[in-house]
């Protein structure tokens, strides 16, 4: 069986993710005895043994629906965001004399995926809205490159998940070189996953039961506060661009 939790397996928290994972382990009765680091996300996703892995809301509703069972979402109490939910910041240098987002229409943005949910789809949306269009996007290949090249000044502008945003604050010096000027209205958030067909219930149980167990210091290392369900349709409906044209 295979399990990962790739989403937000930075640093400073990786011995408190492996504590998590124990805790579902021991909870469901069954699994692997390590969390995967091996593989690239698209390949553990399609694993036919997949136990429990995260993933974003664009493959889902994209590529992933209908080949795995939605098992619930975690809810990681962000600001401005319903349980289970959230949203992006949109960050520039600290020094860059425009202040807000419709300063930056045709200006270069950082993109960490195109298949990412927080740092492109629901930013661009957000943008279009207010009738601002970026210039050709560079690809950063991570939510902390996409900040560090705003930092360096190889982009004007990035999004980021604000979960992602606390641990870049938390871990990077160059995160005090720039700040936030808006914030996209919040989605469905990161979804915990397992493979077709699996049972969905005891897996959410166990899940549940994890982060009970888990040492207040763990879940506040982690942000986590449970895992709700967040019907499948909630992720369908979320508008969906087309993917960046990378410089």
């Amino acid at each position: 069986m295979h399990a990962s939790l790739p989403m937000y397996d930075f640093a400073s928290v990786r011995e408190a993710t492996d504590r998590y994972w124990h805790a579902i382990r021991t909870a469901l009765g069954q699994g692997p005895q390590d969390l995967c680091r091996d593989l690239g996300v698209w390949e553990a996703w399609a694993r036919p043994d997949l136990l429990l892995s995260q993933t974003c809301g664009v493959p889902f509703r994209s590529r992933l629906h209908g080949t795995v069972t939605l098992i619930g979402t975690p809810d990681y109490g962000l600001p401005q965001c319903g349980p289970g939910e959230y949203n992006s910041v949109f960050v520039v240098r600290a020094d860059d004399p425009r202040d807000g987002l419709a300063d930056f229409d045709g200006a270069c943005i950082a993109v960490n995926s195109q298949s990412s949910q927080s740092g492109w789809a629901g930013p661009i949306m957000h943008a279009r809205a207010k009738g601002i269009r970026f210039g050709k996007p560079i690809k950063s290949g991570a939510h902390a490159m996409s900040a560090e090249a705003v930092a360096s000044g190889a982009a004007d502008i990035a999004a980021l998940d604000a979960l992602s945003w606390h641990f870049i604050q938390r871990e990077t010096a160059f995160a005090e070189r720039l700040r936030v000027i808006d914030t996209t209205t919040p989605t469905p958030g990161l979804p915990y996953i397992t493979k077709r067909n699996a049972d969905a219930e005891t897996m959410f149980d166990a899940v549940k039961q994890a982060i009970a167990d888990l040492s207040e210091e763990d879940r506040r290392a982690l942000s986590l506060k449970g895992i709700v369900r967040i019907p499948t349709e909630a992720y369908l409906s979320v508008p969906t661009p087309a993917p960046p044209s990378f410089a």
